[in-house]
């Protein structure tokens, strides 16, 4: 299991197209499990609507969990992705 925090910086959180893009390269690791963790729940980070249910700000540390044969190259990538978007 690989995890790591990070706190949004962008504007407007977690808004609706980086969530999409987000969510569609949690499921690119296809043999490892993806988690977002923030204000108190943690979902699937595949699952977009989820996603969008926390409401995630600018400014919420959230908690990304990988955990499969991929782990290490999910929790790079996401971390990478994250800085770049958010």
């Amino acid at each position: 299991m690989k995890q790591f925090t990070y706190t949004i910086k962008d504007a407007l959180g977690i808004h609706a197209r980086p969530a999409g893009l987000l969510s569609k390269k949690a499921k690119s690791y296809a043999d490892t499990a993806v988690t977002i963790s923030a204000n108190g729940k943690t979902v699937n980070l595949g699952q977009l609507m989820k996603l969008m249910a926390l409401g995630v700000k600018q400014g919420t540390e959230v908690t990304i969990t990988c955990d499969g044969a991929n782990e290490e190259e999910a929790a790079a990538g996401l971390l990478a992705f994250l800085e770049e978007n958010l």
